[in-house]
């Protein structure tokens, strides 16, 4: 099915053309990733494709039986609004019973419990429920009344996550879902999960995204938006980058060439007379189509930068014996390590393990409980943290850097200015004269990133880098990192970054322990998975030999199984009364033979049924806890 067309389009902010004259067609089933520097235009091409803004020119064709879904980069939610209100927006029957419905459990309350109950069974929309839970679970939104004010940034971009897909998720039968960084603030696990998620539903996808293993696992075409223009890829990441590769070769042969002669066709216009004939006419035009080409300037993120880093002695840090605790929770319990200049280490783990305390600890900004930190004379830490940038924005970009240092040192010899290295991380002249509160988001984390790096550190700690860069600015990056001599620690979730750069890993595994893991990312995630599969094989050789199955620690009930209890609780009070009130009347007074015979009856029949149900209610209880 053939969901969109563009021919032509156009889009500019003020003079400067974000892109032009761009064609592509989008077909059902296809899963597209959108590659480009910030401030180019791939967020403001997602939002003309959904109706939030138009081109200046061009058509645009969306199929009417297509509805476009726009996941941003900044969430839109109401802030005074509750997370439930923010996720259920739709006034339609089902989401408003599975939205009564959530708010019961959460509120514990039997009476509208049994009353959502009712509403769920009449609308057929336990499916549909037990989507919304997976990917409320999945996603760690919890405590759906608590106001979406009182959250973090990053449980906001999940709150927001969760609603898309609960939204393409709902009555929609042909959808196009963009999405802008969706794998931002999410964690390992989720966005396995994600990937997992967008594949298996066979949604038809375009996507910004920085992570590459990512963009690999979901989409099979790559676009790439550079110089105005739009260039299409087959395949993955790899092969758009051989791909891009020898279109960079061509056309710098193309520029070389007319180069040479541009020189010659330049003296030939300069010995022409004002007369010219049709023949001199047709040269003098196809002269100015070579003098644009010969004017063409190729930017590419291959850049080798061998820095004269501060010299770093023997001795980095040495860590002894340390050991931190918040109240009752252990950070760190006897940590040990010395660090070694060259070294090369990733900290991975879940929110609240204290990998930010740790990273504190290490540059002597927060204290220990116990032990020693002993620092190095001529350790200099550059510490790139989510933070941000936090400047005066009145400030143009070159000023700003010129204010660390006016060049940065070469290690064999010589300087680069300030203006030059901003060029190496994709500030061009015009853009280095801009203010800093003109700059974009991303461009600003980029800035901010710079003049970490312009200091010219010896050991440098980068919390979550790739959080909305571009890939041509990681890909400059990577290729500083790899040159970098000193010590160097990455906190981040992108895997590919991580395998690229890091030697070894400290795992934050929660209660104060930190494993040194020696390998790579994926090197750990294939022992985990490997690990969990010979758990589950155990695990299924245990069920059976054992006759009667131990209740697993991570078994949980299902909705209809939650359901289910909650209904047992109701129907056993009932029979139970019941059975009670036959008991008091076969005690009573003498009743005729054929009425006694059928309380009889009855009391046997409602012992029997009352025992069945107790023991499943016992089973439910049982995994309740």
């Amino acid at each position: 099915m053939h969901y969109i067309s563009a021919e032509e389009l156009t889009k500019s902010y003020g003079i400067q053309p974000l892109f032009q004259n761009i064609s592509f067609n989008i077909e059902e089933g296809d899963k597209i990733a959108i590659v480009a520097r910030n401030g180019t235009g791939k967020s403001t091409l997602m939002k003309i494709l959904a109706n939030k803004e138009t081109a200046d020119e061009g058509k645009l064709w969306i199929n009417k039986e297509v509805d476009v879904v726009l996941f941003e980069q900044e969430p839109d939610l109401i802030e005074e609004n509750t997370i439930a209100d923010n996720i259920f927006f739709y006034n339609n029957p089902v989401i408003n019973a599975i939205k009564e419905y959530e708010s019961a459990i959460e509120k514990n309350n039997s009476e509208n419990i049994a009353r959502s109950l009712l509403k769920m069974d009449e609308l057929d929309a336990w499916n549909f429920e037990s989507k919304v839970k997976q990917i409320l679970g999945r996603l760690n939104v919890h405590h759906l009344q608590q106001t979406v004010s009182t959250l973090s940034g990053g449980q906001k971009k999940r709150v927001a996550l969760a609603r898309t897909l609960i939204d393409i998720g709902f009555e929609h039968k042909h959808v196009l879902l963009l999405m802008d960084e969706p794998t931002n603030h999410l964690d390992v696990e989720m966005v396995e999960w994600l990937e997992h998620y967008l594949n298996k539903e066979n949604i038809t996808l375009m996507l910004v995204s920085h992570d590459r293993y990512f963009m690999d696992n979901v989409c099979n075409e790559i676009w790439e938006m550079e110089d105005g223009k739009l260039y299409f890829h087959k395949g993955d990441y790899e092969n758009y980058l051989e791909k891009k590769a020898a279109r960079i070769e061509s056309t710098a042969a193309t520029i070389d060439k007319a180069r040479n002669l541009y020189r010659r066709e330049l003296e030939w216009m300069r010995k022409q007379p004002k007369a010219r004939t049709t023949k001199s006419k047709s040269r003098q035009d196809a002269f100015y189509d070579i003098e644009r080409t010969a004017g063409m300037r190729i930017e590419d993120a291959q850049v080798q930068l061998q820095m004269k880093m501060n010299r770093l002695g023997g001795k980095v840090v040495e860590m002894k014996k340390v050991n931190k605790n918040f109240g009752n929770k252990k950070i760190l319990q006897g940590f040990d390590y010395t660090f070694k200049k060259g070294e090369r280490i990733g900290i991975i783990g879940k929110n609240g393990t204290g990998k930010s305390t740790f990273i504190n600890i290490l540059q002597g900004n927060e204290p220990a409980d116990s032990g020693k930190i002993n620092i190095g004379d001529t350790v200099i830490f550059g510490n790139y943290s989510q933070a941000g940038l936090e400047i005066k924005e009145n400030l143009r970009v070159i000023e700003f850097v010129k204010n660390i240092a006016e060049n940065f040192p070469l290690a064999k010899g010589g300087m680069i200015s300030a203006a030059q290295f901003l060029q190496l991380f994709l500030f061009d002249p015009e853009k280095q004269y801009s203010y800093i509160a003109s700059l974009s988001g991303g461009e600003k984390r980029r800035l901010h990133l710079l003049s970490i790096l312009f200091r010219n550190p010896n050991f440098l700690i980068l919390d979550e880098p790739t959080n909305d860069l571009d890939l041509p600015t990681l890909q400059v990056l990577e290729n500083f990192l790899s040159e970098f001599p000193g010590c160097l620690i990455i906190v981040s979730h992108d895997r590919y970054f991580m395998d690229k750069l890091v030697d070894h890993l400290f795992v934050f595994e929660g209660e104060g322990i930190i494993r040194d893991f020696p390998g790579n990312y994926t090197q750990y995630r294939l022992e985990q998975k490997a690990d969990k599969e010979v758990e589950n094989a155990t695990t299924e050789k245990t069920i059976k030999t054992e006759p009667i199955p131990k209740k697993s620690a991570d078994k949980r009930l299902s909705f209809k199984d939650k359901r289910e209890f909650e209904l047992l609780a109701k129907e056993i009070e009932t029979l139970t009364a019941e059975k009670q009130n036959i008991t008091t009347q076969l005690n009573g007074a003498s009743l005729p033979f054929e009425e006694l015979r059928k309380l009889s009856e009855r009391i046997a029949e409602l012992t029997e049924i009352l025992d069945e149900k107790e023991l499943r209610w016992l089973e439910l209880s049982e995994l309740m806890e």
